[in-house]
């Protein structure tokens, strides 16, 4: 693990302090030397959403993971990497490649870093042993393209949304996820199976504006931890937002993108600054936007 990081527990228990209120880990995470004359980056992704009936997706992934991190670059992946994560002893072969895909990117000399989303909330610290990976906390502090930075997944910015805040509360409780772990993986399939389908019947019946960043959110978990930059997923609208400071700085809020079958996205930080880059299938190399 580089140094400068303090490591998580995998054991769930930094959930019981996951609302509005919880500091971050303030942290530099110092690059890894780069084999190459190229200057490591950090680059950024989210909501990938990955499941065994979206194997094109999956496939962009991998190809992404082939293409495009270096050896010493840092990947962070800020929640919803899949559809649902039933537990770290989950044998399904969509698990089994993933977790290779993965363990193979650390091997090479790239940094991952991983944050739960509200559809993997349940990985843990045996899948980042496996992989070679260290889990966040929600949110995380660290400096970006020279900015004081927050990482987080984004769904505790959608506080409009107060019916899936006290569902986010239960579902991130220590007892619930010690209880749901002892379910046989069985259960456990058929649990997420349901909650996919809930969460798709409700996200059909809410106001878009309530499942959006809330502004006043935002503006607060800047101050408080002392960022000029945001860097979120979880809403799926892709945009750069400006946020005004009572200090009268202008807070910047990158929203990443959702991936899809045939193209992504990520952010990149080269050191000096944040650009976006465009994923599509067969691309030996992202494209600037």
């Amino acid at each position: 693990m580089p140094a400068g990081i303090e490591e998580p527990h995998g054991d769930h228990r930094e959930d019981r302090k996951d609302d509005a209120e919880d500091m971050p880990h303030e942290a530099m995470v110092p690059a890894l030397p780069r084999y190459n004359d190229a200057m490591p980056e950090k680059i950024f992704i989210s909501d990938l959403h990955l499941a065994e009936e979206r194997p094109q997706t999956l496939a962009l992934f991998e190809h992404f993971l082939r293409q495009r991190p270096h050896p010493g670059d840092q990947l962070y992946i800020l929640g919803d990497l899949f559809d649902a994560w039933v537990g770290d002893d989950d044998d399904a072969p969509l698990a089994v490649r993933v977790r290779t895909s993965l363990r193979g990117v650390s091997r090479r000399g790239i940094s991952l870093y991983l944050q739960r989303g509200n559809r993997d909330f349940l990985m843990g610290r045996r899948l980042m042993k496996a992989i070679g990976a260290t889990l966040l906390p929600d949110p995380f502090k660290l400096e970006v393209a020279g900015e004081p930075t927050l990482l987080m997944h984004g769904d505790l910015l959608c506080t409009d949304d107060i019916a899936y805040q006290k569902a986010r509360r239960r579902l991130r409780n220590p007892l619930f996820q010690w209880l749901a772990l002892r379910r046989s993986l069985a259960a456990r399939r058929k649990m997420a199976a349901d909650y996919r389908r809930r969460s798709g019947e409700k996200t059909a019946m809410t106001p878009a504006e309530i499942m959006d960043a809330n502004p006043e959110t935002v503006r607060r978990y800047l101050e408080r931890h002392g960022a000029t930059q945001l860097i979120h997923g979880h809403t799926h609208r892709p945009a750069v937002h400006e946020h005004p400071l009572a200090d009268g700085t202008q807070a910047r809020r990158y929203v990443l993108d959702e991936w899809h079958a045939d193209h992504a996205a990520c952010w990149v930080d080269d050191g000096k600054a944040l650009r976006r880059e465009t994923i599509t299938p067969g691309s030996d190399n992202p494209r600037l936007e």
